[in-house]
C-alpha cells in the first residue's frame, strides 16, 4: 500500500520517535516536493529537518503533475491532495481540517496522525495508556476520551516490546 502525506502527520511522528510505524502500516509513504520544502525548513523543529534531510528509502519526494491553489489550502496540502489523486491510491494523510474536507470532495480516503496511531495500536505496534504526561503526550494534540465524554485525555505512546 502507498499513503501520500502532508506536513503535520510527518511532523508530529517524528517528534514523538514514532516515524517508525509509517513503513509498517503503508509501505510507501509519498511526499510532494512542498511538504519536504516544509519539513527542511529553517522554522521546522531540529528533528524533523534532520530526519527529513535523511529520510529512509521508504519516504519517496514525487511532484504532482497538476496542483490546484486553493485558498483555504497551503501549497503542500494542495500538493499532498493532488498526488493522493494522481497516485490512483486515493489515501491520503492530512491534520488540517480544510485539507480533510477537500480531500474527501474529491473522493479521497483521509488518515490523520490520531488514526495513524489508532492502526498502529490494533496492529500491537503502539500501545496506548491513560494517565501520566510522558514527553511523547507532550507532542500529541490531546483528543477527546474515548468514552465519548468531550473532557480530554491524556494519551502516551509506549512500544509494546518495551511495555511491562
Amino acid at each position: 500500500m502507498v499513503i501520500v502525506a502532508d506536513t503535520s502527520p510527518i511532523n508530529y511522528l517524528v517528534l514523538i520517535e514514532q516515524i517508525g510505524i509509517l513503513p509498517r502500516l503503508y509501505g510507501r509513504v509519498l511526499i510532494p516536493p512542498a511538504v519536504y520544502d516544509e519539513l527542511t525548513h529553517p522554522a521546522a523543529p531540529s528533528p524533523v529537518r534532520d530526519w527529513t534531510e535523511r529520510h529512509p528509502r521508504w519516504l519517496e519526494v514525487v511532484s504532482p503533475k497538476n496542483t490546484v491553489a486553493l485558498a483555504q489550502l497551503d501549497l503542500g496540502e494542495s500538493q499532498a491532495i493532488a498526488l493522493a489523486s494522481e497516485s490512483g491510491e486515493g489515501v491520503v494523510l492530512i491534520d488540517e481540517l480544510a485539507g480533510r474536507q477537500e480531500a474527501r470532495r474529491r473522493g479521497l480516503k483521509v488518515a490523520g496522525t490520531l488514526s495513524v496511531l489508532d492502526d498502529a495500536d490494533r496492529a500491537g505496534l503502539v500501545r496506548y495508556e491513560e494517565g501520566g504526561r510522558s514527553p511523547a503526550e507532550n507532542q500529541l494534540p490531546r483528543i477527546p476520551s474515548r468514552s465519548g465524554r468531550n473532557r480530554p485525555k491524556a494519551v502516551s505512546l509506549t512500544h509494546p516490546r518495551a511495555a511491562t
